[in-house]
This record gives C-alpha cells, sequence and structure tokens, in this order.
C-alpha cells in the first residue's frame, strides 16, 4: 500500500488497544528475515520461508492484501499476451502455475472460458491479444483471425498440461452468434480457450498468509505496521493504531511493497528508482443482460487503442476492466469517469444490443500495477516478469536489503520460492521443502469430484444443513470446518440485513482473521462490497459484531462506520443511502 494513501486509522481514536501480535513482536524484536509488504508476493514469500522453519516476520503498514493485490482482474491467466514480447519463460511459467493452482486451490481457482471476438480476418477494430511488432510508443497494428489462430495455436503448446484445461475452438460467424447471440453481429469468428478464475484474491492471500502462519511461533505477522527507518539497530516499525515505535533486528530485509518498493526503499534511506507502474481500473455492474450476454465466459479483447479489455461474469455481477494508463504513485488510485465512459463504449461494440448505465456500477476499484520503470514502452509491453535487487546495509554491516521489481498473481508460489531461495542462500541454509503441489489453505483436501462433494456436504452438513453447509463450502473451502467445529452444534442466525452471512460466521472471521478495522471486514473479508450488497443498516449491523469482539465502544464503533462509509465513497463509488445510527 502507499504511505501516501488514506486510512481510517489515521483518524482513530487513541485509545487503540495494544495487539497481541504486535506486543509480541516487541517482546521478541528480532528475526533472521524481515519481509516489508503484505501483498500476495511478500504473504507468499513469508509461506515458504516459514515452511523451511526460517525464523521470518511480515509487517504490512494497511491491511493484508489492500494495495496492488486487492486490485487485480480476479484472473489466473497463463498469459497469452506474453508471446508478443517474446516471453516464452514467463508464459511456461505462467500456464504451469496456473494449472497448478487449479489442483492446489480448487476453492478459488477454476478453469474459465475465455472468448475473443473477431471483427476481421487479417486486420479489423478488434483484434487478439497478440501482436509482434514495435513495443514503443506510436499507433497499435491490429491483428485479426490469421495471427489469433497462429497465437492460440502456440499457447496451447504451452498450455496443456495432461489436460488440465481444454484446447481452443476457433468458429465462424454463425456459430459463434448461435452461441453468444447478443454478440455484434459484424463479429466474424470468435475463439475460446481456457484460463482460470479466482473469484476471491483476497481470501486466497490469507490461505496462504495462514498457511505461513500455522507453521509455527518462529513465523509472525502484523498487519497495520509500517516500516518507516534503517539504522544500525535494525528497522523502525511503528505501530498504526497506537503511533509507538520500536526496532524489529533482522539478517535479511526483503521489501516486497509491488508499485511503491521505491518509496519504502527511501523511507529506508534507500534513493532507488526501480518501479513504473500503471494503473488499472474496473467496474461491476448489476445488469442481468449483460450477465446472461456472457453465457458464463469472460469475453477478453484487443481494443483498437491497444488496450487489453474483459467482460467477466462474477459473483452475479458482470466486472468490466481494464486500464492501463501512467500514474503518479504518490496519489491514490480512482475509477474515473472517463474510464467509465471508456468501458460503456467497449460493451456497446461488443454487445450493441445491452443498454448500461451508471445506476447500475455497485462498485468500482482501481490498482496500480508493480511494473517495473518503463521509460518510453507502451504500457501494455512492460514485461510482467520479475526480478530480485540486492544491496547491503552499510549502516548494519552483515544485512542484505532485497528488492522484488515485478511480479503477478499467476506465478506468486514461484516468485515466492524463487526469492526465498536468494534468502537462504544469503543465510547459508538449505530448502528442505518445496510448495510445488503444496495445497494451499482450504484447497487441502477440497472435494472435487461430485461423489467426494456429496459425501462432504453429508458429513458436515447435519447441524447447518446442506444448503449452508454448500455455501461454506464454496466461501472458505475446507477452512469452513474450523467455523463448523466451532458451532460445534450451537444455534445461529443470519445477519439481520444479509442472509448469506451468520452473526457467529461474521463474528468467527473478526475473531480468526486480524481484523483491525471495519474496512478490512467489509471490502477483503467478505464481498458484500463488491457485490453490492452492503447497505446503511448492515454496516451498522457489522459494526456491532465487530465492535463486540475487539472491544469497541459506542464512539469507535460510530468511528469505524463512518471511516468506512467515507473509503467507499472516495475510492470505490459507493454511496450508502442513509446516515449511520450506530450507538
Amino acid at each position: 500500500m502507499s504511505p501516501h494513501q488514506t486510512n481510517p486509522k489515521r483518524t482513530a481514536p487513541t485509545h487503540a488497544r495494544a495487539r497481541a501480535e504486535v506486543e509480541a513482536l516487541r517482546a521478541r524484536p528480532s528475526a533472521e528475515v524481515l519481509i516489508i509488504g503484505g501483498g500476495i508476493n511478500g504473504i507468499a514469500t513469508f509461506r515458504d520461508l516459514a515452511l523451511q522453519g526460517v525464523d521470518v516476520v511480515l509487517v504490512e503498514r494497511d491491511d493484508f492484501v489492500s494495495g496492488a493485490s486487492s486490485a487485480s482482474s480476479h484472473m489466473i491467466h497463463g498469459g497469452i499476451r506474453y508471446l508478443e514480447n517474446g516471453e516464452f519463460r514467463l508464459v511456461q511459467e505462467s500456464v504451469e502455475e496456473r494449472n497448478g493452482l487449479i489442483r492446489i486451490a480448487p476453492h478459488y481457482v477454476k478453469p474459465l472460458p475465455t472468448t475473443v471476438p473477431i471483427f476481421s480476418t487479417f486486420s479489423g477494430i478488434l483484434s487478439a491479444p497478440l501482436r509482434f511488432l514495435t513495443h514503443r510508443q506510436g499507433r497499435p497494428t491490429e491483428r485479426g483471425a490469421a495471427l489469433i489462430k497462429t497465437g492460440l495455436t502456440i499457447y496451447d503448446a504451452f498450455s496443456r498440461d495432461g489436460g488440465s484445461v481444454p484446447r481452443h475452438r476457433f468458429h465462424g460467424r454463425t456459430r459463434s452468434l448461435a452461441e453468444l447471440p447478443a454478440l455484434n453481429p459484424d463479429v466474424k469468428y470468435t475463439a475460446t480457450y481456457y484460463d482460470a478464475s479466482m473469484h476471491d484474491p483476497e481470501r486466497l492471500a490469507l490461505d496462504v498468509l495462514f498457511d505461513g502462519l500455522a507453521a509455527g511461533p518462529h513465523a509472525r505477522a502484523v498487519n497495520y505496521a509500517a516500516a518507516v527507518g534503517l539504522d544500525a539497530d535494525g528497522v523502525r516499525v511503528r505501530d498504526a493504531l497506537t503511533g509507538e515505535e520500536f526496532t524489529v533486528a533482522a539478517d535479511v530485509v526483503v521489501n516486497t511493497s509491488g508499485p511503491w518498493t521505491d518509496l519504502t526503499n527511501a523511507g529506508l534511506g534507500r534513493l532507488t528508482s526501480y518501479m513504473g507502474g500503471t494503473k488499472g481500473s474496473h467496474i461491476v455492474l448489476d445488469n442481468e443482460e449483460l450477465l446472461a450476454a456472457t453465457s458464463g465466459r469472460e469475453i477478453f479483447f484487443e481494443h483498437e487503442d491497444g488496450r487489453i479489455v474483459l467482460i467477466y461474469p462474477l459473483k452475479g455481477r458482470v466486472m468490466v476492466g481494464t486500464t492501463d494508463l501512467e500514474h503518479d504513485l504518490g496519489e491514490p488510485a480512482v475509477c474515473t469517469e472517463e474510464e467509465v465512459d471508456y468501458f460503456f463504449e467497449l460493451i456497446a461494440h461488443v454487445f450493441p444490443g445491452v443498454r448500461v448505465d451508471r445506476s447500475q456500477i455497485v462498485y468500482r476499484f482501481s490498482g496500480v500495477r508493480p511494473l517495473p520503470r518503463h521509460d518510453d514502452t507502451q504500457p501494455g509491453f512492460v514485461s510482467r516478469d520479475y526480478r530480485i535487487e540486492r544491496s547491503e546495509v552499510a549502516e548494519r554491516p552483515g544485512t542484505t536489503l532485497l528488492s522484488l521489481v515485478g511480479g503477478k498473481w499467476t506465478t506468486f508460489r514461484a516468485l515466492a520460492e524463487h526469492l526465498s531461495g536468494e534468502v537462504l542462500g544469503l543465510l547459508g541454509r538449505d530448502r528442505v521443502r518445496s510448495t510445488k503441489g503444496l495445497p494451499i489453505g482450504g484447497g487441502a483436501g477440497y472435494p472435487v469430484t461430485d461423489d467426494a462433494r456429496r459425501v462432504w456436504l453429508v458429513t458436515h452438513g447435519d447441524d447447518v444443513g446442506r444448503a449452508r453447509a454448500e455455501e461454506l463450502l464454496e466461501r472458505y473451502g475446507t477452512r469452513a470446518e474450523a467455523f463448523l467445529d466451532e458451532l460445534d452444534g450451537e444455534s445461529d442466525a443470519a445477519l439481520e440485513h444479509h442472509a448469506g452471512y451468520s452473526r457467529r460466521e461474521i463474528a468467527w472471521l473478526v475473531r480468526n482473521e486480524r481484523i483491525v478495522h471495519l474496512v478490512d471486514l467489509v471490502l477483503r473479508r467478505t464481498s458484500l462490497a463488491f457485490t453490492g450488497a452492503l447497505t446503511a443498516p448492515l454496516l451498522d449491523e457489522l459494526a456491532e459484531l465487530a465492535g463486540e469482539e475487539l472491544g469497541w465502544d459506542a464512539a469507535r464503533r460510530r468511528h469505524e462506520v463512518d471511516a468506512t462509509r467515507a473509503r467507499l465513497a472516495e475510492r470505490h463509488g459507493v454511496e450508502l443511502a442513509q446516515a449511520s445510527l450506530v450507538e
């Protein structure tokens, strides 16, 4: 997260209680490795090192997965576009990791049919996400069916992995319109290939985090704790709730703060210019006609300006994205009205009979991609690969600073193994296990066949009912068993203002998932804001339940509600209909 980003904590009441995890870190303020940044790559590196038995600490200045990792396109993809850059190593790694995640995180990562509408044979208004010409600034060169077919054939060769996903299909106009009748009738072909969806990126990242924490007391992680300096004693950390500072000594410091890597290094007294991230925005629409038009597929194509566009059915809504714009890292990323206009124009071109308007937008979000500095290279052509920069810390001889440059969701496991390997080498330690093929969180024991699913639901549905057990399985994977065990047959009740969650479920999340502010619960532990389900009465109800668990008095609950409402309005275009009446 950006050091300049506004947080509820900045105006929080001063009587905030010291958290147990902060007190434990202050009691033993040293580790072999300190990771700065709790996005997916920092969290995955934390997990990998924890599984090697390394004494590792992770600190994140905001909430876990609240920066770039929370603003993704909800895809785990093989990187078909990387073919145009000649990045075959990255394509190979991406498809291997995508197929691997389908197996080790099946509760959140699932095969996704992806259809490219094509409007010409050799060139056209829309073209495939494959371009083999210059990556420098200039008018994009459009591509049609011939090159798309060639590119997808190459992609299949990388992507199959024993049948994890089907081969691509190529259809002419008649078949295309039969399958997707709302498509622009000017379409000449469609190409359908498979990538993977990631319906709950924040929850997947939390599973990775809790896997690391479960490795033992040598693995510690604290959110709302900012690294603000570096001297001979170590890294100075500030507790965002109390404002108190303390120093953590480590042999290796790893900067995984994504787009803000240079800003973090500056705070540590190091001037670097590694990063050059671009902004990507999305909107989420409640539009039944558009949802039906997609027929359960992601629609993925390249606009005439060279930007990649997706129309993606998700959680009963339709997500539309994304832009690729230069961005000032010192400013918050927000989805602008011009970007909304751009998305509406794209929808009108692909599905001209479907009407959309701003009243149907239930959520909007924007983030900064952690891309390397790219000078005059077009943003869409900047490599999505990663590298590790190494420097020695003169103030603290023997300490090494590693800075991660780049990285993306799809390759987080492989990246973490690579980065952890660098760290292990510095520590003079050997790897004791690989995370390849190791189930993540609620993916362990997840029932992937119909028969196994029926057995799981029968086994766990006695007390809550089969429908509720299935809902919990979809939401948490087999981690749902921990919640069901806690219920142990006792009664529970649905929220008064949202039947999809229960009172004890919310309390369980607050108690077990490092929630510090109400916004953490609303934006990252649940999908309530993303799907447009949040109302003012529901927000008050959530504040009441969170407050009971965290010891908030009436003033603190009121503050949390007001701060969350402000964040939703400023960053996500969500204006709740009435003023809060939290007491």
